[in-house]
């Protein structure tokens, strides 16, 4: 009989032991974490608790054009905005969820055989889809293999072969052991969400998009491209049934008209209020403000340090950048003090996290180090991009830029210009990057430093021996001391200009019971969606 493990899974744990299935999964001590996150079985209701019907609505007013691509979690692009759909009308087999984030959803249990190469996965009897098929192992593959998203490289080259003995047992064979599996399948891809392998065969990959079905708590009604999404309770969803009737998410892109739509009651929930808007939402009787430190840092990268022509390739230059930045202004004037200045493209909540030196503003260091670097005037520094929505962040940036003299213009982007520019590597200068997506150290170095990854520009070859060393390593202290290392260097080297770990502040309308902002750890949205109420229901 396996040993079972009920809650989180720690980040940092000792060994145990356990066997599922004939399959030993004890590891030496020095390999908690692969242990673990591997062999936990976690064990949840396979029953909708009895619950009254859902009734009402909830709107949300988003910052960004809604795009159908979200409705499919194999173009998972390595961001978070797209699961902030995905939580609605998808199910993974693993998911962060509130107080867990490795818990069992689809995948009732999971195990990992002692050579560390084959992980076990037991689904969860009689869920359903949408249309009502039930859940089955060859799903589960099939939403595998046709992930095309970001990370999907680096998590399919490992995997030899994915089998389905019966119709509740999903096997992966790996190549060789890998501590970072679980994290990569069901955090830094979209691999682990299931969709219904007969429909999108039936319908095909547009008629999929155009009518999504899935096995989360909403199912799909109506979608107006680019502006709203409408959704209705799946009231066979296994975890329970949701609380409210239908959830419609609203594109307002601009912000002081969120707030009007919020203070009006035509919509109950506001993401993305700053600054003074902020403050006006604090000042508003009936209006609950919710600031958020959420696990998206963002960053300034210097795509063309590798080139040796560029004033970028001088480090004493994107010291300058770094430095002349006035963080704290700009978090007290656009996040009210809430963001939290890390110095790290990876939050601080991930796994493997090396906590560098608190970034410093001197702009007179910074006038220094540009005179010694050979730009006593300064320098043209052409375009700085940003995500449109981030563009006060960028403008603040930019002003502190050109105070010391780097003659930076901002160029904001819409959002999907903004992340193919960045992943073609089209875009130059100064970027403005930021992520969210779910995983570890690892993932977000995989993403955005070693050399393949989705928005990497150039590598730099100790770097890269590092993070290979690290991907086979199984013994725990020794890889994490690698990880350390590699964030080391990307300090010392000023690979990337840290901002601020963001922190979202969103407005709650008067109906609202349980928002759900906040529920799921460094999550920035409402979820999970079956758990928001209204008040009185």
């Amino acid at each position: 009989m396996a040993i079972t493990q009920v809650g989180p899974v720690p980040t940092r744990l000792s060994a145990s032991r356990c066997k599922s299935h004939g399959i030993r999964a004890a590891r030496r001590s020095g390999q908690s974490i692969l242990a673990v996150l591997a062999l936990a079985l976690l064990i949840g209701t396979s029953c909708p608790a009895k619950a009254a019907s859902p009734d009402g609505q909830v709107t949300w007013a988003g910052t960004i054009s809604l795009a159908s691509s979200w409705f499919d979690p194999a173009e998972a692009s390595g961001i978070i905005t797209p699961y902030m759909v995905y939580y609605a009308l998808h199910d993974a087999m693993v998911k962060p969820m509130p107080g867990n984030l490795f818990a069992p959803n689809l995948a009732e249990s999971w195990s990992l055989s002692d050579d560390g190469l084959i992980y076990e996965f037991i689904l969860r009897k009689e869920v359903k889809f949408h249309n009502g098929e039930t859940i089955t192992a060859d799903d589960v593959k099939f939403s595998f293999e046709r992930y095309r998203g970001a990370a999907g490289k680096a998590l399919k080259g490992r995997v030899a072969a994915v089998e389905t003995p019966d119709p509740l047992h999903v096997v992966f064979r790996l190549k060789e052991p890998w501590p970072d599996f679980m994290t990569f399948y069901t955090s830094a891809t979209g691999a682990a969400w299931v969709v219904p392998k007969k429909y999108v065969e039936q319908v095909g990959e547009d008629g999929f998009k155009k009518a999504p079905i899935g096995a989360g708590p909403y199912k799909f009604v109506t979608y107006i491209p680019g502006v709203e999404l409408t959704l209705e309770a799946f009231d066979q969803y296994w975890r329970k049934s949701p609380s409210v009737r239908r959830i419609v998410f609203r594109t307002i892109p601009d912000e002081a008209t969120r707030l009007v739509a919020l203070k009006r009651g035509e919509v109950d929930i506001a993401y993305g209020l700053r600054g003074e808007l902020a403050e006006e939402l604090q000042r508003t009787k009936g209006l609950t403000t919710k600031a958020i430190v959420v696990d998206v840092p963002f960053w300034l990268y210097f795509p063309d340090q590798w080139d040796a022509k560029s004033p970028w390739h001088d480090q004493r230059v994107r010291l300058a950048a770094s430095l002349a930045i006035d963080r704290e202004a700009i978090n007290q004037a656009q996040a009210l003090g809430h963001a939290r200045v890390t110095g790290s493209i990876i939050p601080d909540t991930f796994a493997y996290y090396w906590a560098p030196p608190a970034p410093v503003f001197d702009r007179a260091k910074a006038k220094e180090l540009l005179v010694a670097a050979g730009y006593p005037q300064g320098f043209d520094a052409g375009d700085s991009s940003s995500h449109g929505v981030l563009a006060d962040c960028g403008e603040a940036v930019i002003n502190n830029l050109r105070a010391v003299g780097i003659r930076a213009r901002l160029r904001p982007l819409e959002r999907a210009a903004f992340f193919k520019g960045y992943a073609e590597k089209g875009l130059k200068n100064i970027i403005q990057g930021a992520s969210g997506a779910f995983g570890n150290a690892a993932t977000r170095l995989e993403a955005f430093v070693a050399k393949g990854g989705a928005y990497v520009y150039g590598t730099y070859p100790d770097i890269d021996a590092l993070f290979r060393e690290q991907a086979v390593d199984l013994d725990a202290k020794k890889r994490e001391a690698t990880l350390h290392k590699i964030q080391q260097l990307l300090h010392e080297r000023v690979v990337f200009a840290h901002l601020w770990q963001f922190a979202g502040i969103s407005g709650i309308g008067p109906r609202v019971g349980e928002s759900g902002l906040g529920l799921i750890a460094g999550h920035p949205f409402s979820t999970p969606y079956e758990d928001v109420t209204l008040k009185g229901k």
